[in-house]
Protein backbone atom coordinates (compact mmCIF):
# COMPACT_ATOMS: atom_id res chain seq x y z
CA UNK A 1 0.00 0.00 0.00
CA UNK A 2 2.63 2.47 -1.05
CA UNK A 3 0.36 4.69 -3.09
CA UNK A 4 -0.79 7.81 -1.30
CA UNK A 5 -4.30 7.47 0.05
CA UNK A 6 -6.53 10.20 -1.32
CA UNK A 7 -8.07 11.45 1.90
CA UNK A 8 -10.48 14.38 1.86
CA UNK A 9 -9.88 15.75 5.33
CA UNK A 10 -10.66 19.43 4.76
CA UNK A 11 -14.39 19.36 5.25
CA UNK A 12 -14.13 17.19 8.35
CA UNK A 13 -11.57 19.22 10.29
CA UNK A 14 -12.15 22.74 8.99
CA UNK A 15 -15.14 23.68 11.13
CA UNK A 16 -13.64 22.20 14.29
CA UNK A 17 -10.24 23.81 13.91
CA UNK A 18 -11.20 27.28 12.70
CA UNK A 19 -14.56 28.02 14.25
CA UNK A 20 -12.89 29.47 17.36
CA UNK A 21 -10.32 31.61 15.59
CA UNK A 22 -12.55 34.65 15.23
CA UNK A 23 -12.63 36.73 18.39
CA UNK A 24 -9.46 35.25 19.90
CA UNK A 25 -7.40 38.29 18.99
CA UNK A 26 -7.81 42.04 19.19
CA UNK A 27 -5.06 42.50 16.62
CA UNK A 28 -6.64 43.86 13.44
CA UNK A 29 -3.83 42.49 11.26
CA UNK A 30 -4.15 39.07 12.86
CA UNK A 31 -7.92 39.11 12.33
CA UNK A 32 -7.37 39.99 8.68
CA UNK A 33 -5.00 37.04 8.17
CA UNK A 34 -7.42 34.71 9.99
CA UNK A 35 -10.35 35.64 7.78
CA UNK A 36 -8.33 35.51 4.56
CA UNK A 37 -6.79 32.18 5.55
CA UNK A 38 -10.17 30.63 6.33
CA UNK A 39 -11.59 31.78 3.01
CA UNK A 40 -8.63 30.35 1.10
CA UNK A 41 -8.83 27.08 3.02
CA UNK A 42 -12.56 26.72 2.38
CA UNK A 43 -11.89 27.28 -1.33
CA UNK A 44 -9.17 24.65 -1.42
CA UNK A 45 -6.44 27.22 -2.07
CA UNK A 46 -3.99 25.64 0.34
CA UNK A 47 -0.82 27.52 -0.59
CA UNK A 48 -2.56 30.85 -0.07
CA UNK A 49 -4.11 29.57 3.14
CA UNK A 50 -0.68 28.52 4.41
CA UNK A 51 0.75 31.96 3.70
CA UNK A 52 -2.01 33.67 5.70
CA UNK A 53 -1.85 31.28 8.63
CA UNK A 54 1.95 31.48 8.75
CA UNK A 55 1.59 35.25 9.21
CA UNK A 56 -1.13 34.71 11.76
CA UNK A 57 1.07 32.28 13.71
CA UNK A 58 3.82 34.91 13.90
CA UNK A 59 1.38 37.45 15.33
CA UNK A 60 -0.48 35.01 17.62
CA UNK A 61 1.89 32.11 18.38
CA UNK A 62 -0.11 30.84 21.39
CA UNK A 63 -3.46 30.15 19.71
CA UNK A 64 -3.73 26.39 19.37
CA UNK A 65 -6.31 26.51 16.57
CA UNK A 66 -3.86 28.40 14.35
CA UNK A 67 -1.25 25.64 14.62
CA UNK A 68 -3.91 22.94 14.24
CA UNK A 69 -5.15 24.57 11.05
CA UNK A 70 -1.59 24.84 9.76
CA UNK A 71 -1.25 21.11 10.48
CA UNK A 72 -4.30 20.46 8.33
CA UNK A 73 -2.98 22.67 5.53
CA UNK A 74 0.42 20.97 5.54
CA UNK A 75 -1.31 17.58 5.45
CA UNK A 76 -3.26 18.63 2.37
CA UNK A 77 -0.05 19.92 0.77
CA UNK A 78 1.68 16.63 1.68
CA UNK A 79 4.19 18.40 3.89
CA UNK A 80 3.80 15.73 6.54
CA UNK A 81 6.81 16.63 8.67
CA UNK A 82 5.47 20.17 8.99
CA UNK A 83 1.99 18.80 9.70
CA UNK A 84 3.32 16.71 12.60
CA UNK A 85 5.23 19.68 14.00
CA UNK A 86 2.21 22.01 13.93
CA UNK A 87 -0.17 19.40 15.37
CA UNK A 88 2.23 18.70 18.25
CA UNK A 89 2.42 22.43 18.96
CA UNK A 90 -1.38 22.71 18.93
CA UNK A 91 -1.76 19.78 21.32
CA UNK A 92 0.74 21.28 23.78
CA UNK A 93 -1.18 24.56 23.76
CA UNK A 94 -4.61 22.93 24.05
CA UNK A 95 -4.59 19.15 24.67
CA UNK A 96 -8.37 18.86 24.32
CA UNK A 97 -8.65 19.95 20.68
CA UNK A 98 -10.82 17.32 18.97
CA UNK A 99 -9.74 15.02 16.14
CA UNK A 100 -6.08 16.04 16.17
CA UNK A 101 -5.00 12.55 17.25
CA UNK A 102 -6.51 11.17 14.05
CA UNK A 103 -4.83 13.80 11.88
CA UNK A 104 -1.52 13.22 13.67
CA UNK A 105 -1.82 9.47 13.17
CA UNK A 106 -2.49 9.87 9.46
CA UNK A 107 0.44 12.27 9.07
CA UNK A 108 2.82 9.91 10.88
CA UNK A 109 1.57 7.01 8.75
CA UNK A 110 2.30 8.97 5.58
CA UNK A 111 5.86 9.40 6.85
CA UNK A 112 6.18 5.66 7.48
CA UNK A 113 6.42 6.20 11.24
CA UNK A 114 3.91 3.45 11.81
CA UNK A 115 4.56 2.64 15.47
CA UNK A 116 4.02 6.28 16.41
CA UNK A 117 0.94 6.46 14.17
CA UNK A 118 -0.85 3.46 15.69
CA UNK A 119 -2.40 5.07 18.82
CA UNK A 120 -4.07 7.90 16.89
CA UNK A 121 -5.21 5.64 14.06
CA UNK A 122 -6.56 2.97 16.40
CA UNK A 123 -8.51 5.54 18.40
CA UNK A 124 -9.86 7.20 15.27
CA UNK A 125 -10.94 3.92 13.71
CA UNK A 126 -12.39 2.20 16.76
CA UNK A 127 -13.84 5.18 18.66
CA UNK A 128 -14.75 7.90 16.18
CA UNK A 129 -18.45 8.36 15.48
CA UNK A 130 -17.73 10.26 12.27
CA UNK A 131 -17.96 7.75 9.36
CA UNK A 132 -15.39 9.55 7.21
CA UNK A 133 -12.79 9.86 9.97
CA UNK A 134 -13.35 6.19 10.83
CA UNK A 135 -12.91 5.30 7.15
CA UNK A 136 -9.72 7.33 6.70
CA UNK A 137 -8.16 6.06 9.89
CA UNK A 138 -9.07 2.51 8.92
CA UNK A 139 -7.34 2.82 5.55
CA UNK A 140 -4.21 4.23 7.17
CA UNK A 141 -4.36 1.66 9.97
CA UNK A 142 -4.28 -1.16 7.39
CA UNK A 143 -1.28 0.52 5.84
CA UNK A 144 0.50 0.86 9.18
CA UNK A 145 -0.11 -2.76 10.19
CA UNK A 146 1.10 -3.94 6.78
CA UNK A 147 4.21 -1.79 7.09
CA UNK A 148 4.88 -3.26 10.54
CA UNK A 149 4.29 -6.77 9.14
CA UNK A 150 1.34 -7.27 11.46
CA UNK A 151 -0.57 -8.89 8.64
CA UNK A 152 -3.17 -10.59 10.85
CA UNK A 153 -4.14 -7.20 12.28
CA UNK A 154 -4.28 -5.65 8.80
CA UNK A 155 -6.71 -8.36 7.69
CA UNK A 156 -8.93 -7.75 10.74
CA UNK A 157 -9.16 -4.05 9.87
CA UNK A 158 -9.83 -4.92 6.24
CA UNK A 159 -12.75 -7.14 7.25
CA UNK A 160 -14.20 -4.36 9.41
CA UNK A 161 -13.82 -1.82 6.61
CA UNK A 162 -15.57 -4.10 4.13
CA UNK A 163 -18.42 -4.52 6.58
CA UNK A 164 -18.73 -0.78 7.27
CA UNK A 165 -18.17 0.55 3.72
CA UNK A 166 -19.62 -2.16 1.51
CA UNK A 167 -19.49 -0.42 -1.88
CA UNK A 168 -16.68 2.10 -1.33
CA UNK A 169 -14.29 1.65 -4.29
CA UNK A 170 -11.19 2.89 -2.45
CA UNK A 171 -11.91 0.61 0.49
CA UNK A 172 -12.46 -2.33 -1.87
CA UNK A 173 -9.19 -1.59 -3.70
CA UNK A 174 -7.00 -1.39 -0.60
CA UNK A 175 -8.65 -4.25 1.28
CA UNK A 176 -8.20 -6.38 -1.85
CA UNK A 177 -4.49 -5.61 -1.77
CA UNK A 178 -4.32 -6.58 1.91
CA UNK A 179 -6.08 -9.89 1.27
CA UNK A 180 -3.83 -10.60 -1.71
CA UNK A 181 -0.72 -9.83 0.29
CA UNK A 182 -1.91 -12.06 3.14
CA UNK A 183 -2.63 -14.92 0.76
CA UNK A 184 0.82 -14.57 -0.80
CA UNK A 185 2.52 -14.58 2.59
CA UNK A 186 0.51 -17.60 3.71
CA UNK A 187 1.45 -19.59 0.63
CA UNK A 188 5.08 -18.52 1.08
CA UNK A 189 4.98 -19.87 4.64
CA UNK A 190 3.54 -23.11 3.29
CA UNK A 191 6.44 -23.45 0.85
CA UNK A 192 8.93 -22.90 3.66
CA UNK A 193 7.22 -25.09 6.23
CA UNK A 194 6.38 -28.04 3.99
CA UNK A 195 8.07 -27.74 0.58
CA UNK A 196 7.36 -31.36 -0.35
CA UNK A 197 3.82 -31.55 0.98
CA UNK A 198 0.69 -32.31 -0.98
CA UNK A 199 -0.63 -28.82 -0.16
CA UNK A 200 2.44 -27.03 -1.49
CA UNK A 201 2.14 -28.91 -4.79
CA UNK A 202 -1.58 -28.17 -4.93
CA UNK A 203 -1.01 -24.45 -4.33
CA UNK A 204 1.67 -24.37 -7.03
CA UNK A 205 -0.59 -26.23 -9.47
CA UNK A 206 -3.47 -23.81 -8.99
CA UNK A 207 -1.18 -20.81 -9.40
CA UNK A 208 0.37 -22.23 -12.59
CA UNK A 209 -3.05 -23.08 -14.00
CA UNK A 210 -4.28 -19.53 -13.40
CA UNK A 211 -1.20 -18.23 -15.26
CA UNK A 212 -1.83 -20.46 -18.28
CA UNK A 213 1.23 -22.64 -17.63
CA UNK A 214 -0.79 -25.79 -18.26
CA UNK A 215 1.97 -28.39 -18.62
CA UNK A 216 3.65 -27.28 -15.40
CA UNK A 217 0.29 -27.17 -13.63
CA UNK A 218 -0.48 -30.74 -14.67
CA UNK A 219 2.93 -31.86 -13.41
CA UNK A 220 2.18 -30.34 -10.00
CA UNK A 221 -1.28 -31.93 -9.91
CA UNK A 222 0.34 -35.27 -10.75
CA UNK A 223 2.75 -34.73 -7.84
CA UNK A 224 -0.26 -34.39 -5.54
CA UNK A 225 -1.60 -37.74 -6.77
CA UNK A 226 1.81 -39.35 -6.25
CA UNK A 227 1.60 -38.38 -2.60
CA UNK A 228 -2.09 -39.30 -2.24
CA UNK A 229 -3.76 -41.11 -5.16
CA UNK A 230 -7.13 -40.81 -3.40
CA UNK A 231 -7.09 -37.01 -3.04
CA UNK A 232 -10.46 -35.77 -4.24
CA UNK A 233 -10.75 -33.09 -6.91
CA UNK A 234 -7.28 -33.54 -8.46
CA UNK A 235 -8.28 -35.61 -11.47
CA UNK A 236 -11.03 -33.05 -12.03
CA UNK A 237 -8.51 -30.17 -11.98
CA UNK A 238 -6.23 -32.04 -14.39
CA UNK A 239 -9.20 -32.55 -16.70
CA UNK A 240 -10.08 -28.85 -16.55
CA UNK A 241 -6.47 -27.93 -17.31
CA UNK A 242 -6.44 -30.29 -20.28
CA UNK A 243 -9.65 -28.70 -21.55
CA UNK A 244 -8.02 -25.29 -21.31
CA UNK A 245 -5.08 -26.62 -23.31
CA UNK A 246 -7.45 -28.05 -25.89
CA UNK A 247 -9.31 -24.76 -26.28
CA UNK A 248 -5.98 -22.99 -26.70
CA UNK A 249 -4.47 -25.42 -29.22
CA UNK A 250 -7.48 -27.18 -30.73
CA UNK A 251 -5.94 -30.57 -29.98
CA UNK A 252 -8.67 -33.21 -29.76
CA UNK A 253 -6.32 -35.61 -27.98
CA UNK A 254 -6.46 -33.34 -24.94
CA UNK A 255 -10.27 -33.60 -24.93
CA UNK A 256 -10.13 -37.39 -24.81
CA UNK A 257 -7.49 -37.33 -22.09
CA UNK A 258 -9.59 -34.85 -20.13
CA UNK A 259 -12.62 -37.14 -20.36
CA UNK A 260 -10.58 -39.98 -18.87
CA UNK A 261 -9.50 -37.75 -15.98
CA UNK A 262 -13.12 -36.80 -15.25
CA UNK A 263 -14.06 -40.48 -15.28
CA UNK A 264 -11.29 -41.21 -12.79
CA UNK A 265 -12.65 -38.44 -10.59
CA UNK A 266 -16.09 -40.05 -10.67
CA UNK A 267 -14.54 -43.36 -9.62
CA UNK A 268 -13.18 -41.65 -6.52
CA UNK A 269 -16.24 -39.47 -5.90
CA UNK A 270 -19.43 -40.63 -7.58
CA UNK A 271 -21.23 -37.47 -6.42
CA UNK A 272 -18.92 -35.06 -8.25
CA UNK A 273 -21.52 -33.36 -10.43
CA UNK A 274 -18.96 -31.16 -12.13
CA UNK A 275 -17.02 -34.17 -13.42
CA UNK A 276 -20.21 -35.82 -14.70
CA UNK A 277 -21.19 -32.57 -16.41
CA UNK A 278 -17.81 -32.19 -18.14
CA UNK A 279 -17.98 -35.76 -19.49
CA UNK A 280 -21.50 -35.07 -20.76
CA UNK A 281 -20.41 -31.84 -22.44
CA UNK A 282 -17.48 -33.54 -24.18
CA UNK A 283 -19.84 -36.20 -25.53
CA UNK A 284 -22.42 -33.58 -26.56
CA UNK A 285 -19.89 -31.55 -28.54
CA UNK A 286 -18.72 -34.76 -30.21
CA UNK A 287 -22.31 -35.58 -31.19
CA UNK A 288 -22.46 -38.71 -29.02
CA UNK A 289 -25.87 -37.90 -27.58
CA UNK A 290 -26.87 -41.05 -25.65
CA UNK A 291 -23.75 -40.87 -23.47
CA UNK A 292 -24.14 -37.10 -23.13
CA UNK A 293 -27.71 -37.54 -21.90
CA UNK A 294 -26.63 -40.21 -19.44
CA UNK A 295 -24.02 -38.01 -17.77
CA UNK A 296 -26.12 -34.82 -17.77
CA UNK A 297 -28.87 -36.77 -16.02
CA UNK A 298 -26.32 -38.14 -13.57
CA UNK A 299 -25.20 -34.61 -12.68
CA UNK A 300 -28.80 -33.47 -12.21
CA UNK A 301 -29.67 -36.46 -10.07
CA UNK A 302 -27.36 -35.21 -7.33
CA UNK A 303 -27.68 -31.48 -8.09
CA UNK A 304 -31.14 -30.63 -9.43
CA UNK A 305 -30.35 -26.88 -9.47
CA UNK A 306 -27.33 -27.28 -11.76
CA UNK A 307 -28.21 -24.67 -14.38
CA UNK A 308 -25.56 -25.58 -16.95
CA UNK A 309 -26.53 -29.24 -16.81
CA UNK A 310 -30.17 -28.35 -17.55
CA UNK A 311 -28.99 -26.30 -20.54
CA UNK A 312 -26.73 -29.10 -21.75
CA UNK A 313 -29.46 -31.72 -21.46
CA UNK A 314 -31.90 -29.45 -23.30
CA UNK A 315 -29.35 -29.09 -26.10
CA UNK A 316 -29.10 -32.88 -26.35
CA UNK A 317 -32.87 -33.21 -26.68
CA UNK A 318 -32.94 -30.42 -29.27
CA UNK A 319 -30.25 -32.21 -31.30
CA UNK A 320 -32.39 -35.35 -31.18
CA UNK A 321 -35.47 -33.44 -32.36
CA UNK A 322 -37.21 -33.80 -28.99
CA UNK A 323 -38.28 -30.20 -28.20
CA UNK A 324 -41.04 -31.30 -25.78
CA UNK A 325 -38.41 -32.91 -23.53
CA UNK A 326 -36.04 -29.94 -23.84
CA UNK A 327 -38.69 -27.39 -22.81
CA UNK A 328 -38.92 -28.12 -19.05
CA UNK A 329 -35.13 -28.06 -18.68
CA UNK A 330 -34.90 -24.66 -20.36
CA UNK A 331 -37.64 -23.26 -18.15
CA UNK A 332 -35.84 -24.59 -15.07
CA UNK A 333 -32.56 -23.01 -16.22
CA UNK A 334 -34.30 -19.65 -16.70
CA UNK A 335 -35.90 -19.89 -13.26
CA UNK A 336 -32.43 -20.43 -11.82
CA UNK A 337 -30.86 -17.59 -13.81
CA UNK A 338 -32.94 -15.30 -16.00
CA UNK A 339 -29.87 -13.38 -17.19
CA UNK A 340 -28.34 -16.02 -19.42
CA UNK A 341 -28.76 -15.35 -23.13
CA UNK A 342 -28.08 -19.02 -23.99
CA UNK A 343 -31.21 -20.14 -22.14
CA UNK A 344 -33.43 -17.63 -23.92
CA UNK A 345 -32.05 -18.40 -27.38
CA UNK A 346 -32.49 -22.13 -26.95
CA UNK A 347 -35.98 -21.55 -25.56
CA UNK A 348 -36.84 -19.51 -28.65
CA UNK A 349 -35.64 -22.36 -30.85
CA UNK A 350 -37.72 -24.90 -28.93
CA UNK A 351 -40.83 -22.72 -29.04
CA UNK A 352 -40.34 -22.30 -32.79
CA UNK A 353 -40.11 -26.07 -33.20
CA UNK A 354 -43.32 -26.45 -31.21
CA UNK A 355 -45.09 -23.82 -33.31
CA UNK A 356 -45.53 -21.42 -30.39
CA UNK A 357 -44.90 -18.13 -32.24
CA UNK A 358 -45.83 -15.78 -29.40
CA UNK A 359 -43.60 -17.60 -26.90
CA UNK A 360 -40.83 -17.71 -29.49
CA UNK A 361 -40.97 -13.92 -29.99
CA UNK A 362 -41.00 -13.28 -26.24
CA UNK A 363 -37.93 -15.48 -25.79
CA UNK A 364 -36.14 -13.79 -28.69
CA UNK A 365 -36.91 -10.39 -27.20
CA UNK A 366 -35.29 -11.43 -23.91
CA UNK A 367 -32.33 -12.92 -25.77
CA UNK A 368 -31.70 -9.69 -27.69
CA UNK A 369 -31.77 -7.67 -24.48
CA UNK A 370 -29.03 -9.86 -23.03
CA UNK A 371 -27.01 -10.50 -26.18
CA UNK A 372 -24.58 -7.63 -25.63
CA UNK A 373 -23.90 -8.54 -22.02
CA UNK A 374 -20.58 -10.18 -21.31
CA UNK A 375 -20.13 -13.32 -19.24
CA UNK A 376 -18.60 -11.21 -16.48
CA UNK A 377 -21.87 -9.29 -16.20
CA UNK A 378 -23.97 -12.38 -15.69
CA UNK A 379 -25.12 -13.05 -12.14
CA UNK A 380 -26.85 -15.66 -10.11
CA UNK A 381 -25.25 -18.81 -11.55
CA UNK A 382 -25.67 -21.79 -9.23
CA UNK A 383 -22.66 -24.09 -9.22
CA UNK A 384 -22.21 -27.48 -7.60
CA UNK A 385 -18.83 -26.52 -6.21
CA UNK A 386 -16.45 -23.60 -6.11
CA UNK A 387 -14.66 -24.97 -9.18
CA UNK A 388 -15.65 -23.56 -12.53
CA UNK A 389 -17.25 -25.71 -15.22
CA UNK A 390 -17.42 -25.32 -18.99
CA UNK A 391 -20.16 -22.83 -19.82
CA UNK A 392 -22.90 -23.50 -22.29
CA UNK A 393 -22.38 -21.13 -25.22
CA UNK A 394 -24.17 -20.00 -28.32
CA UNK A 395 -22.88 -21.67 -31.46
CA UNK A 396 -22.65 -20.58 -35.09
CA UNK A 397 -26.30 -21.51 -35.54
CA UNK A 398 -27.42 -18.27 -33.88
CA UNK A 399 -29.65 -16.15 -36.10
CA UNK A 400 -30.98 -12.85 -34.92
Amino acid sequence: MRQRLRLGVTGIFLAVLTCNLNGQTDNDAAQKYAEAGQRALAAGQYTEAQSNFDQLAKLEPNIAEVHATLGLIHFKLRNYEAAVREINTAQKLKPGLPRLNSLLGMSLSELGRYNEALPGLQKGFHQSTDPEIKRMCGLQLMRAYTGLRKDDEAVKVALDLNRLYVNDPEVLYYTGKVYGNYAFLTISKLAQAAPNSLWRHLAAAEALESQGSYNDAISEYRAVLTIDPQQLGIHYRIGRTLLAQSHQSGAQANMEEARKEFEQELELDRHNGNAAYEIAEIYRRAGVFPQAQQYFERALQDYPDFEEAHLGLAAVYMAQQKPEQALPHLRTAINLNANDEVSWYRLAEVERSLGNKTEQQNALMQFRKLHQATLDQKTGRLMTSTNEVTKQELGPEVKE
